[in-house]
């Protein structure tokens, strides 16, 4: 059937079903494992086991109903909140499969399968180059198009039918694995080899766009492919109210089976004493009294089965879907500018948002703008803008320097014409042409801001292809042939380009990082010390800085050179390693020519921001990839260092005599690879490595001393007020986080905006992605998300803090009200003989969860709130209880368990004492059983009730509502029940035929009810009267004060800013935080990429920042 077409009914009511039944069971047992292993889980099988025990005659003291309806309809919500989701999804998909066959080529239309289930070689495409455009969405959540590109042996060779058949290349590869960010293979073909990388690859899941026709080759298909590797095992996040609520659910099946072998052991040795002495009890069966007492057992196990809360997880969830959309629908986390609205991407963690003690934050593009801006630079020992006589100028560049511009348009300074030269040719940014406008895709914002600075400064970058690459030289176009592209990666942080100049001199133009360029310079550079100067004087701005340096390379140099290159390029072993020891090799002796300053914004109110989150006791720790100067001024500019703090650098720390923590370039604590590195090496060249050097002296010698530093670690890094974790590679961020989380058992959130924030938002509690400049891989990682680190305060202090005491107070209320209605039977055994005999009439044991008292408690979990939002964020110190899990834990368990005993216990006994001995106004004893349990019925829902109100700090309509609906709908189905039309029709079910019109027209039964109502009430008021005036909390105070507080705050509105103080001069860097660019794709089939290296061999400094 065509997409697009429509879904036939029957399929459709046959997919329906099929979702349906599939739900149930996975509600009972997980896929993936034949045992259960949530609470969830083990509370269905319960059910199921006791409806299956009803069945049996001997044992079953209830009908099957009240089991089998609170059980379907616990799992018929559950079911169908799983079945609009698939089928969302399924809608989403099915859109998604009409837009990929109307965007494809005709030509691959009927072979959509094969793509769709593969990975391939991208060999000639219809576009110049082999060119092919791809979103990526599916794989890495971007909707920006990136390019992929055959190679030009391919490209040239491959583009007809005739040839294509005749194409009989090998490809040697690597194996199937999930890395979605590299490919690493071996094209031999005609006597020659050719390396391939992910670049040359179209993964499973690419929408191509804006190519008519291309050809490939399948490389992995089906369950082999990059995507369908990485559909792993998804690891589920849980709450610690989560874990605390599964352990009391195991306490209270505790509870039960020990209050059942008691009445069991009561009514063994009642049979024996009274039971089998009474000749009006006998029932003809020749059972022993430890046979009655095994039988009863399992009665009570059916008569106390409510003891389990059967509706609690289907309550949470539903009250958790809902704490969602309230995030969802909050305009006040909505960025207008880009259309971004706060997501909350899970409905399991909401209620952990206001129990967080750790904030673990990325600096690019989460605490800063990650708009690059082109500000300051030094040329030849210089530190240096109208745009009428450039055509090609952008009008949003806003750097003005008339001089510069008069010292470029003069054509006297070659230096000058040289730096910008070097910045529209050493990078690896793609360029469109869009309605006579050029267009550029960077890799990075930083160096798209490069190529755009150079643009409006006369050297426009143009197109480039394989081997070339045009630009506008002060509006002359000259093209440079490219011989090597040598990209950046985190361990190189730096980037160069060997290029063949029209007159045939050969040259490398070289931008990178100052401590990375400094080492290489040649001895005969000049500018050096000027430059330096100048680099420190870029850091007062907290600009990020980059060098520019060139090298002129005589032809035999580059010969001899690029064979050593072709030769690493195609090593399918440590290719990477191969690579880099090339580009070492002609990476050195280096002039330079200057320096850039780019700056990057804080975002809007991120001190603010930070100010807020470390009064509610929230630690911030900022893990950024850029250097300590850098880091550092970040610190001031957004107030998460103060002048009042005294500043501990790592490396000067000790802990104490024995243990030096020392977080080094080596950085044992967190990794280890170097040392791993230089093990390997050694082996390699057949050394054995020193049993201990001065280097490795202070290196953890066992996994003993390494856990005792890395203890030691965390808990200096904790007593600190704020912390600041420089050159950290993406492991090294998720090492930090987990080392939080192992050693301090804290909750932890993280918050980044890019690819190399994932590993840090997967560790933590709860993962936040911004969605920024970098792409979407945060946002598609993360729990939560939204446009602006400022939405975090409102986040955690307001949403947060709100679900938790939501979810605290439902959670303790509804247990209550559960031991309340179950412990009556205990109560009632001493006076049925142990008989497993229920105290309420069947249907009221049926319906009591499901619709007597569900509602009111539920709305509390949806919409309760001690204070408002803006008291909530006034007053950060209203979120520290939820940090010490002070509103639910075990104690509150108890209490709420004692609660219930006591309530049951008035609810039993006061009715019991009136119906002893009383006579009604017809003269009749309303003494009955069934009495009793109408008039027990109807005092607990009116205390269960009228409990819930009391709770309630914030009213409204519905909760009003829903509390008179309850009551209503009980003494509404109750006098249908009892009805006489009804026990005609079923008279077997319904037995308690006309006995709540009888009991109820009792004025001495209602007194009766007022009078356990009263005293069940009366203890809880003057006990919430006491904590309210002698014992108030920060809560209660500011709830009391409210009009105080907003008049004060509107008072502050109208005050003028506070003056901020001035930076520090500190030395920054460029950062080099960006993602590996397009310089494979570039120079594919001519020179060969430098592989994604792991960064574990950064320097790692660590800041420890403490009040004075």
């Amino acid at each position: 059937m065509p997409i697009g077409t429509g879904v036939d009914t029957h399929i459709l009511f046959c997919r329906i079903i099929c979702l349906l039944l599939s739900n149930l069971w996975l509600q009972f047992v997980y896929v993936n494992d034949p045992l259960p292993t949530s609470s969830t889980e083990i509370a269905n099988l319960y059910f199921l086991a006791l409806l299956i025990l009803q069945i049996i005659p001997e044992i079953t003291t209830l009908p099957w109903y009240t089991t089998l309806v609170p059980l379907v309809l616990v799992l018929g919500i559950t079911a169908i909140k799983d079945l609009v989701d698939d089928l969302v999804r399924d809608s989403s998909t099915s859109r998604w499969l009409h837009q990929f066959f109307t965007l494809l080529p005709k030509s691959w239309r009927r072979n959509v399968v094969s793509y769709r289930s593969a990975d391939i070689l991208l060999l000639s495409s219809s576009n110049p180059n082999s060119l092919c455009y791809v979103e990526t969405a599916e794989l890495d959540g971007e909707t920006n198009l990136k390019f992929k590109m055959g190679l030009k042996v391919t490209d040239e060779r491959l583009q007809e039918e005739r040839q294509l058949a005749q194409f009989d290349a090998m490809i040697v590869c690597e194996e199937p694995n999930n890395r979605l960010d590299k490919f690493t293979g071996t094209m031999c073909w005609r006597k020659d080899r050719f390396p391939l990388d992910l670049d040359n690859m179209m993964l499973r899941g690419c929408r191509i766009r804006n190519t008519d026709e291309c050809h490939g080759l399948v490389i992995f298909a089906g369950a082999d492919t990059k995507i369908m590797r990485n559909g792993g095992k998804t690891r589920f996040k849980r709450t610690k109210i989560d874990e605390l609520m599964n352990y009391m659910v195991y306490s209270i099946f505790v509870i039960l089976i020990l209050v059942c072998a008691g009445l069991a052991i009561g009514n063994s040795f009642w049979y024996e004493e009274v039971g089998s002495r009474a000749w009006y009890l006998k029932d003809g069966k020749d059972q022993t009294a430890s046979y009655r007492g095994f039988l009863s057992f399992w009665g009570y196990i059916i008569v106390l089965n409510t003891m389990v809360p059967i509706s609690l997880y289907v309550s949470v969830e539903v009250i958790r879907l809902g704490q969602s959309k309230f995030i969802n629908w909050d305009l006040q986390m909505y960025y207008q500018e880009k259309d971004t609205p706060a997501k909350a991407r899970t409905t399991t963690l909401n209620e952990q948002l206001g129990q967080i003690e750790y904030v673990f934050s990325d600096k690019t593009g989460t605490l800063t703008q990650n708009i690059m801006a082109f500000k300051k630079c030094t040329i030849a020992g210089r530190t240096f803008v109208d745009f009428s006589w450039n055509k090609y100028a952008d009008s949003k560049f806003e750097y003005v320097d008339h001089s510069l511009v008069a010292c470029i348009r003069s054509k006297k300074d070659k230096e000058t014409l040289e730096f910008f030269k070097l910045l529209s040719l050493c990078h690896t940014v793609m360029v469109e042409q869009k309605e006579d406008e050029l267009v550029y895709q960077a890799a990075s914002p930083d160096e798209g801001a490069l190529v755009t600075a150079a643009r409006n400064f006369g050297f426009v970058f143009l197109s480039r292809t394989q081997d070339t690459i045009t630009i506008s030289e002060m509006d002359q176009e000259m093209t440079y042939e490219v011989l090597a592209l040598l990209d950046f990666n985190s361990d190189r942080k730096r980037m160069s380009i060997i290029l063949r100049f029209p007159d045939g001199r050969i040259r490398l133009y070289c931008k990178g990082a100052d401590t990375v360029i400094y080492e290489r310079l040649s001895p005969n550079s000049r500018h050096k010390e000027v430059t330096q100067t100048a680099l420190d004087i870029f850091a007062n701005q907290t600009l990020r800085t980059l060098c520019l340096c060139y090298k002129d390379i005589s032809k035999q140099e580059f010969d001899a050179w690029a064979k050593k290159h072709k030769d690493a390029s195609v090593a399918m072993g440590n290719r990477e390693a191969a690579l880099d020891r090339v580009y070492e090799q002609i990476e050195n002796n280096l002039m330079m020519i200057g320096a850039t300053a780019i700056e990057d914004k804080l975002q809007d109110g991120v001190p603010e921001t930070i100010a807020k989150l470390a009064k509610a006791d929230i630690k911030i720790w900022v893990l950024t990839g850029d250097k300590k100067e850098t880091a550092e001024n970040i610190g001031y500019s957004c107030e998460l260092l103060t002048d009042d703090m005294q500043i501990h650098y790592g490396d000067d720390i000790k802990l104490n005599i024995r243990v030096s923590l020392s977080l080094s370039p080596q950085n044992e604590i967190l990794y280890e690879k170097k040392k791993k590195r230089r093990r390997l090496r050694l082996k390699r060249l057949g050394r054995r490595p020193a049993s201990a050097t001065p280097q490795d002296s202070t290196q953890p010698i066992d996994d003993w001393e390494k856990e005792s530093r890395q203890v030691d670690f965390v808990n200096m890094a904790c007593e600190c007020e704020a912390v600041i974790c420089c050159r950290v590679t993406p492991k090294q961020k998720a090492n930090v986080v987990s080392l939080v989380k192992k050693y301090k058992k804290a909750v932890t959130l993280s918050i980044g905006d890019g690819a190399n924030d994932v590993n840090m938002i997967k560790t933590a509690d709860i993962g936040v992605g911004i969605s920024g400049q970098e792409g979407m891989q945060a946002v598609m990682s993360s729990d939560y998300a939204f446009a602006q680190f400022r939405y975090l305060e409102r986040l955690l202090l307001v949403h947060g803090r709100w679900s938790y005491i939501r979810m605290c107070k439902f959670l303790r209320y509804f247990f209550f009200k559960n031991f309340a209605f179950t412990l009556v039977h205990f109560w009632y055994s001493f006076f049925n003989g142990f008989s497993a005999q229920v105290a309420y009439e069947d249907w009221f044991i049926t319906l009591y969860n499901v619709m007597y008292s569900s509602l009111p408690v539920l709305l509390v979990g949806l919409l309760d709130q001690d204070v408002n939002d803006k008291l909530s964020r006034k007053f950060p110190k209203l979120y520290l209880p939820g940090q010490k899990g002070a509103l639910f834990n075990y104690k509150n368990f108890f209490i709420s368990l004692f609660h219930g005993i006591f309530t049951s216990l008035v609810v039993f006994f006061i009715p019991y004492g009136a119906f002893l001995q009383t006579m009604g106004q017809d003269g009749e004893a309303p003494s009955d059983y069934q009495s009793l349990a109408v008039v027990m019925a109807s005092s607990l829902i009116f205390t269960v009730n009228l409990q819930i109100s009391l709770e309630t700090s914030y009213w409204t309509f519905v909760n009003c509502f829903a509390v008179l609906c309850s009551i209503a709908i009980y003494f509404g189905i109750m006098f249908d029940i009892h009805s006489a039309g009804i026990h005609v029709i079923f008279p077997s079910t319904f037995t308690f035929t006309g006995v709540a019109p009888n009991a109820l027209r009792q004025p001495y039964l209602w007194l009766t009810i007022i009078l356990t109502v009263g005293i069940s009430l009366l203890p809880v008021i003057f006990i919430q009267f006491l904590c309210k005036t002698i014992w108030p909390s920060v809560g209660d105070n500011v709830q009391r004060n409210r009009k105080k507080y907003e008049e004060e705050e509107e008072e502050e509105k109208k005050k003028p800013a506070p003056f901020q103080r001035d930076r520090r001069s500190r030395r920054s860097a460029y950062a080099f935080s960006h993602s590996r660019g397009y310089a494979d794709l570039i120079a594919s089939g001519r020179s060969i990429r430098r592989g994604c290296i792991s960064s574990g061999s950064w320097e790692f400094y660590f800041y420890f920042f403490s009040m004075s």
